[in-house]
């Protein structure tokens, strides 16, 4: 089911009395869904990707836009009548009920010619329990699960419905991190098998990038970026997005462009095509780093953490708006501990330009 938003927004009135602007939870989000996809709205907390979602499944009225499933505008049809499962981050299971009786409730709560017969319910109850890998707990209480367990019981009582959209609102979120993997490879394999058309609220920039089809990058509101996972890494419009994707972060200096010539600090690190000589942000990948003696960029070595197959390179240098660099480096070409400087030459495509005072990317090619 392809899902269409136009020109979304959703404003809240101001609690706060002495300020009397609204709040503009979302603004004018365009964009359309693909049938089949998996797209994770991704952003810190409070920038409007819950209440894009809530939006989508009903929950909350628009300001303004419109929704489309398919063909239908159901900007105005009440949650219960847009055919969407929805998995909240805290389970929402009924306590009292067993695992087999939660999946099987909202089939119970079908009327008219939705309505099952026993049998059919049953059915589809262990079709989906097996689907999701939890059909020999069909008998137990929430209680006696572990989260990754409640979770997929979750997630079965939203697709028993054979809903049109699936809506996760930070669906992993309250497990430990060996869960989250599991848990997120088990959300993709369900994906892919159903087909099912999925909107993913994420603020981990992890989870989003190994499991969606397409990411959406939202700050305060407003959406910054719309892409494959690997393009936005590689190609991020801002220093937000720039930030916001890469584990260990993007590093951030302090430069200028004089005379077609990237600096850093003192260090004239590219020969540019940028024309206009001005104060710039650089963000450096930490895999754009090249550990090479007669590299123009040279750094206060601080330490080396051993991951490996590769090393992380600790250093120091005036220009870095944080206290450290990290770099990684192939762990066959590492430093000496002994060293108290290190010279790195750069990969270009890892080396990110923007605007000091907009913070928007600078495209440029090395002359």
């Amino acid at each position: 089911m392809k899902v269409e938003l136009q020109h979304l927004t959703k404003i809240f009135p101001n609690r706060n009395k002495k300020i009397h602007s609204d709040v503009v939870a979302v603004s004018d989000f365009t964009y359309t869904i693909p049938d089949g996809q998996l797209v994770g709205l991704l952003g810190p907390s409070g920038c409007g990707k819950s209440t894009s979602l809530y939006m989508i499944c009903g929950l909350q009225k628009p300001t303004s836009g419109k929704i489309f499933f398919g063909d239908d505008d159901v900007t105005e049809l009440p949650p219960e009548n847009r055919g969407v499962g929805l998995v909240f981050q805290n389970y929402a299971l009924y306590p009292h009920m067993t695992v087999k009786q939660n999946i099987l409730f909202p089939l119970q709560n079908l009327k008219g010619s939705d309505k099952l017969t026993k049998e059919d319910m049953l059915k589809r109850t262990y079709d989906v329990a097996k689907l999701v890998q939890i059909d020999d707990l069909m008998d137990r209480k929430p209680s006696e699960l572990s989260g990754g367990q409640q979770q997929r019981v979750a997630i079965a009582r939203a697709l028993v419905k054979m809903p049109r959209v699936l809506l996760l609102d930070e669906p992993l979120s309250n497990l430990d991190a060996r869960l989250r993997l599991q848990t997120r490879e088990e959300i993709r394999r369900i994906q892919r098998e159903t087909k099912i058309t999925t909107v993913f609220v994420t603020h981990d920039q992890e989870e989003a990038m190994s499991i969606s089809d397409t990411i959406v990058v939202m700050k305060k509101g407003v959406v910054q970026q719309i892409g494959a996972p690997q393009d936005v890494y590689d190609n991020p419009a801002n220093l937000f997005v720039a930030k916001f994707l890469g584990t260990p972060p993007i590093n951030v200096f302090n430069g200028k462009v004089e005379g077609g010539k990237l600096y850093i600090g003192d260090d004239a690190v590219l020969n540019t095509n940028i024309e206009n000589d001005c104060e710039v942000m650089v963000g450096i990948r930490p895999e754009g780093f090249v550990l090479d003696p007669n590299g123009p960029m040279q750094c206060k070595l601080n330490g080396i953490e051993v991951m490996g197959r590769d090393v992380s390179v600790v250093s120091v240098n005036d220009a870095c708006v944080a206290p450290t660099i990290r770099s990684i480096i192939d762990a066959d070409n590492k430093p000496s501990a002994g060293d108290e400087t290190v010279r790195f030459s750069l990969k270009m495509h890892k080396v990110f330009v923007f605007d000091k005072a907009t913070e928007e990317r600078i495209h440029y090619e090395v002359k």
